[in-house]
Parts: C-alpha cells; structure tokens; sequence
C-alpha cells in the first residue's frame, strides 16, 4: 500500500519532551492484533510502521529503552520517552536492531499511513470488523510473499 505522506514527517511523545524525524515510508506497517499488543497498549491492537532504524532521527530529548516480555520469550526493546513513558517505537529480537517497529499514533501528520496487513487475527477482539482491502493472517506471515519489491531491497540493504 503506498504512503501518500511527503517525507519526513514529525512526531513524538505526549509531554513533548522527546520529538524525532521519520525520513522515509516505512516498509511495511503491522496491524497487530496479538493479545500482547493489546495489554502492552491497553486497546483493541498496535499499529507499527517497520522502517530502517536510521531513518528515525531524535530531534529532541534523549528516548529510555525498555526490555519487557513478549510472547517469544525473547522480549522487546520499547524506546520510552522517560518523562511520560509514552512508547515510541520497539525493536524484536527477529528484526534486529536496524528495524524499527514506530507506532503510528506518535506521528504529527500520520494518518495516511494505514495497515499493509493484519496480523494475529485469531486473537483480534471480536468487535473488530475488517476489510477486504489488506492481507489478514491469522498469524505472521511470509514477508518474501508480501512486502513490496523496494520495500524487500531497503531489507535486504540492512543485511539482516
């Protein structure tokens, strides 16, 4: 799904003390509807755009890396603003930490960065009636057969 945003976009944490610059779309933006992304967001799912870790760029304050739980076992690093504890963005242990996993919501002008896919569904909240329009997986899903061919090249430039 293409990104119609110009680059780069703003964004950061709710007491404003941690801002920092998006530079580019992202590769491909999760809507993860896993019961862990529920409780670590306290809503229904997550909405993180993966882009390259270097092209998110602090413009302002200094972000707090928090090591918390995940479903894995292995855990997640959430970078925090230290003030209101607002999460900005994580990195899992699979991507690396050359991927970042921005959550959405912390952008200024982020409201044309929409789902690529829906994953998790399986523990989605009943509720939630989605469209036809992305992919839906009832888990993860095989990134070869669904990332755009640029947004594999940018991947694959990471060397993870």
């Amino acid at each position: 799904m293409t990104h119609p945003n110009a680059y780069p976009l703003q964004g950061g944490c709710a007491c404003g003390a941690v801002r920092y610059t998006l530079m580019s779309a992202p590769l491909f933006t999760h809507c993860c509807h896993c019961t862990w992304c529920q409780r670590e967001t306290g809503s229904a799912f997550a909405l993180n755009a993966m882009v390259e870790a270097d092209r998110l760029v602090l413009t302002k304050g200094e972000a707090q890396t928090v090591h918390t739980p995940s479903a894995s076992g292995k855990g997640q690093d959430i970078v925090r603003c230290p003030s209101c504890r607002v999460a900005l963005w994580s990195h899992y242990p699979g991507a690396g930490k050359s991927v970042a996993f921005l959550r959405v919501g912390t952008l200024d002008e982020g409201h044309d960065i929409s789902p690529d896919i829906h994953i998790f569904t399986s523990t989605k909240q009943p509720w939630i009636v989605l469209g036809e329009d992305v992919p839906i997986k009832s888990g993860y899903y095989n990134r070869d057969a669904l990332w755009p061919k640029d947004a594999l090249a940018r991947h694959a430039a990471l060397g993870s």
